[in-house]
């Protein structure tokens, strides 16, 4: 299945010791209520370990930019009781080229 045109895509690093409640309420709260945002296609978190610790990345795919505009994104936006302990960064990525190989 070819990936949406554009992504919303987050990037986090988050301290260890609120990792697990961290996770805990990114996947069963947090995922959830931005994936259910009008706009919004799906929704799927990625982790990163390597030599500098876990980074954790979630992506959304969007029907349109306009997504992260809508009254219901803005109320959920955040990150709850975990304000000012992670680092972020996030962005609207809109596709520019793609390929699919050939299977034979």
């Amino acid at each position: 299945m070819p990936i949406a045109s554009h992504l919303f895509i987050v990037e986090a690093t988050v301290p260890p010791g609120i990792e697990e409640d961290w996770n805990r309420w990114y996947n069963e709260v947090h995922l959830p209520e931005i994936g259910d945002c009008p706009g919004f296609l799906s929704a799927q978190r990625y982790v990163c370990e390597d030599a500098s610790g876990r980074r954790y990345v979630a992506i959304y795919e969007l029907e349109s930019p306009e997504a992260i505009r809508s009254a219901e994104f803005a109320a959920r936006r955040g990150w709850a009781q975990f304000t000012g302990q992670v680092e972020f960064r996030s962005g609207v990525f809109s596709k520019i080229a793609g390929y699919a190989p050939t299977r034979g």
